[in-house]
């Protein structure tokens, strides 16, 4: 896996608050093209609100967070910026967020061409490609509600592939699902991990965490606790709080 060698994350002591409750408490971190980061960690950690701040779906309090050149910790960030960032840095949800109106093409060209101004022709194209990459060509003209969790899922991930994206985050994309159903979304990922797609993903997958990525952030109350390669992270932990956690989750 290629990486440049200029970070397109840089985040530097960020603060994200709601009220007088603060919940990210000085957030250090980069991160560089192809880097297939998991960020894990116990429930109500900040794992989630830190992912929302990437693509500013969540404004932070303070600090700085630079995403593709673009400073999103500006609270003057103008809407053209923030439109040319989410062409860059998609993202793929817990409960799919389908439009249930639509049939799952419409549900893929339909950004394509609002925000990409791709012709109906042009998005019609891409969106069979990457359906077909996720192994659900057929279902085109089907509506979400006739899919299973893990297709919906792999439908998500095929929409925001629709946006040629730099980065994709991705927050529990499996946690919605049935166990029996995890497995065809994760292979979805670690598909997309072997072609060089830069992934931010907070995730309970322990196992994906450990095998596919190259970069482990560990949450904690607000703060990444530990951070390392696999190896460090889920072999030889520092923090008693994160072994307490691997041995909690059976890992």
């Amino acid at each position: 896996m290629t990486k440049s060698s200029l970070p397109i994350i840089i985040c530097e002591n960020l603060h994200k608050s709601y009220g007088t409750l603060e919940v990210l408490k000085g957030v250090n971190v980069q991160f560089h093209q192809g880097d297939v980061v998991s960020i894990i960690g116990p429930s109500g950690c900040g794992k989630t609100t830190f992912i929302r701040c990437l693509n500013r779906l969540e404004s932070v309090t303070s600090g700085t967070l630079q995403v593709m050149g673009i400073d999103i910790s500006d609270h003057t960030i103008s809407n053209n910026k923030l439109r040319q960032l989410r062409s860059k840095v998609s993202m793929v949800f817990q409960h799919f967020n389908l439009f249930p109106h639509l049939t799952i093409l419409d549900n893929l060209t339909l950004a394509p061409q609002k925000v990409l101004k791709k012709s109906p022709q042009e998005a019609k194209e891409m969106a069979l490609h990457y359906l077909d990459k996720v192994g659900l060509s057929s279902k085109a003209n089907f509506y979400p509600q006739q899919l299973s969790g893990g297709q919906k899922q792999r439908v998500a991930i095929s929409r925001s592939l629709c946006m040629q994206p730099d980065i994709i985050l991705f927050d529990e994309p499996t946690s919605a699902l049935d166990p029996e159903l995890v497995g065809e979304v994760l292979t979805t990922m670690r598909q997309l991990a072997e072609e060089g797609m830069t992934m931010i993903v907070v995730t309970h997958e322990m196992q994906f965490a450990r095998d596919v990525s190259n970069l482990v952030l560990f949450f904690n109350q607000g703060i990444i606790e530990e951070m390392g390669n696999p190896h460090q992270i889920f072999s030889q932990p520092k923090s008693d709080r994160l072994k307490t956690f691997l041995k909690r989750t059976n890992f």
